[in-house]
């Protein structure tokens, strides 16, 4: 959960979002909305889809955040150097994919136990 609190920090700081702005735009309030991007709150998938939504970034950036997505730094020769080859590597997409699968697992188990209390 802490890698989505960081991922959620950086792309709200990368579009100039304030906290209180996303805070407002969550109804909830700064300092409720402070614990998620310290990692402090299990966010359900729901959450993390609205998050995207207000950043107008996919859920999955949230989920897996990477630099080389919005910089280009892979196909950047100054950031790589002259004639670098950038290998691409496809256990990112299989973690991705297993961190997704947990979180819709965990999902799955709370809307559940809630289901159960009603």
């Amino acid at each position: 959960m802490l890698k989505i609190a960081e991922n959620i920090k950086k792309y709200r700081e990368q579009k100039n979002i304030s906290r209180e702005s996303l805070a407002a735009d969550l109804s909830m309030s700064l300092s409720n909305y402070s614990k998620i991007e310290r990692g402090e709150i299990d966010l359900s998938i729901s959450r993390v889809q609205e998050i995207a939504q207000i950043l107008e970034v996919d859920i999955s950036q949230l989920l897996n955040f990477d630099a080389t997505q919005i910089f280009n730094i892979s196909n950047n020769r100054f950031v790589q150097g002259f004639g670098s080859k950038v290998q691409h590597n496809n256990s990112l997409n299989d973690e991705y994919v297993d961190k997704y699968i947990k979180m819709l697992e965990d999902e799955n188990v709370r809307l559940k136990a809630n289901q159960k209390s009603i």
